[in-house]
């Protein structure tokens, strides 16, 4: 695996599992938490804005291989008895 490939799979790792815990952030009104949540969704995308357009074969399959992975783990990561009682700090009382 290349480089290039690795980080494309990083960063889609990345974008998709931030992208996941985004909706969750959200939904459940932790609006600090996205605010901050929002610069990673920016940075993991200006990655795959430089590397995409260019990929090979090994690329593209990192590219598809990192989203599932991302999703999942962020599924995981947020149900996490320490994520939540990290977010209770943050969350906004309405």
């Amino acid at each position: 695996m290349t480089a290039a490939a690795l980080l494309l799979l990083l960063s889609t790792f990345a974008l998709v599992f931030c992208l996941g815990l985004q909706s969750q952030l959200v939904n459940n009104g932790h609006g600090i938490a996205a605010f901050c949540n929002s610069l990673a969704i920016g940075a993991a995308n200006l990655v795959l804005f430089k590397l995409a357009p260019n990929a090979s074969g090994w690329e593209i399959a990192a590219y598809l291989a990192g989203g599932p992975f991302g999703i999942v783990a962020s599924m995981f990561v947020y149900r996490h008895p320490i994520t939540a009682q990290l977010l209770r700090t943050t969350r906004h009382k309405k």
